[in-house]
């Protein structure tokens, strides 16, 4: 049993104090794990769009004071009661949303989408007590998405704990635990395109280049790059998308344009951009008889999906998924095993690091549309 097991620890945390102002480095008390939750020291982190999004607060009412953060990868330090699966010095990746292992979903085998640890934007407390265990001075600090990894400390469900290799490389492996692994398995768990098959992209920042990365290891021999940003086509590139199209280049829409480079559709398509536009471009680009698009980007809640229904009826497959229909602790450890078996490369979706410090450089780069993904390096 670690020696700081069942005390308040004391840590740096980057604490967001109002909407769209720099992270503050502040000394956070980290109260021990209650029932069903782990305590883990935070190694690496990296910065995601959904904390942008979530921090800038323009379309959404966000919690603050809070501590955002949810790529990451971390040792086990000190673990709740009832917690049986991990023990302090485990190597994890926190996740986002969760798999309780006794709801229908957990137990379905088509599934992801727990219900007792499914993704909530709005809850900055733990489920077992609806508290904090952050705090300053005694004021409560709010989690984000049950994770907080802009902590060198943070509690955490054992159910968002995915236990990987302990031989893995944590500054690489802390992006598996959300983007890149959406994108990886929108295409390679429910697009599912055959060897030899066309796969079409849109968007081609971090999780479009999963699902690029996705239909490269399928074995795809077209991958057609959709995006707004011509300067994306030479890094997307190496995540073996073998054509690119900007929509802003054609008069006539961007479906029309992929129906006839490849003859009347793609096999498959993964939109990756949450743009509705995009959205019903992706389905309407697949092949009649075979073809399958699949939904990642998730749109304005007050958006409308329309496309003529006989597009259904011509045998085109429409088809959503949620971090790529992985269940966290049972797929992910398998996810980390691909990189490890040199299958997946990780590295190219790791363009710059900054020490925690100076974390409001990673959002400074975010916001300027520079780079994938950004490591944030805890000590």
């Amino acid at each position: 049993m670690s020696t700081t097991a069942g005390k308040v620890l004391k840590c740096k945390a980057a604490v967001a104090w109002e909407a769209g102002k720099p992270l503050v480095i502040e000394e956070v008390e980290v109260a021990p794990p209650q029932k069903m939750e782990v305590r883990v020291k935070i190694l690496f982190t990296s910065l995601c769009h959904t904390d942008l999004y979530f921090w800038e607060a323009k379309a959404q009412d966000s919690v603050f004071p809070r501590i955002f953060g949810h790529e990451a990868s971390g040792i086990v330090e000190s673990v709740g009661e009832d917690v049986t699966e991990l023990v302090p010095g485990d190597h994890v990746l926190p996740v986002f949303t969760g798999e309780c292992r006794d709801c229908a979903h957990c137990k379905s085998e088509e599934s992801n989408m727990c219900t007792l640890l499914r993704i909530n934007t709005d809850r900055g407390v733990m489920i077992n007590d609806e508290k904090s265990r952050f705090s300053i001075n005694g004021k409560p600090i709010y989690h984000f998405v049950g994770t907080s990894t802009f902590s060198e400390y943070t509690v955490v469900h054992v159910g968002c704990l995915a236990k990987i290799n302990p031989l893995a490389p944590m500054d690489k492996v802390c992006v598996l635990s959300c983007g890149i692994s959406t994108g990886l398995g929108a295409t390679l768990n429910v697009a599912k395109p055959k060897k030899g098959s066309s796969v079409a992209i849109f968007g081609l920042g971090a999780v479009g280049l999963g699902a690029a990365e996705g239909a490269r290891l399928a074995g795809a021999s077209r991958v057609i790059g959709v995006d707004f940003k011509n300067s994306r086509y030479e890094e997307a590139k190496k995540f073996g998308v073998t054509e690119f199209i900007n929509p802003k280049d054609y008069t006539k829409p961007v479906q029309e344009v992929i129906a006839e480079m490849t003859d009347g559709g793609v096999d498959r398509s993964v939109e990756c951009t949450g743009n509705i536009d995009a959205m019903i471009s992706a389905f309407e680009c697949v092949h009649d008889g075979w073809g399958v698009a699949v939904l990642v980007g998730v749109p304005h809640k007050d958006a409308i999906f329309k496309t003529p229904p006989i597009n259904f009826l011509n045998e085109r497959t429409l088809k959503g998924t949620f971090f790529g229909n992985y269940k966290p602790r049972s797929d992910l450890p398998s996810v980390v095993e691909m990189y490890m078996n040199k299958e997946l490369e990780v590295e190219k979706f790791i363009t710059h690091e900054v020490p925690f410090a100076e974390i409001n450089k990673a959002f400074e780069l975010m916001l300027k549309g520079e780079g994938l993904r950004c490591i944030i390096k805890m000590e």
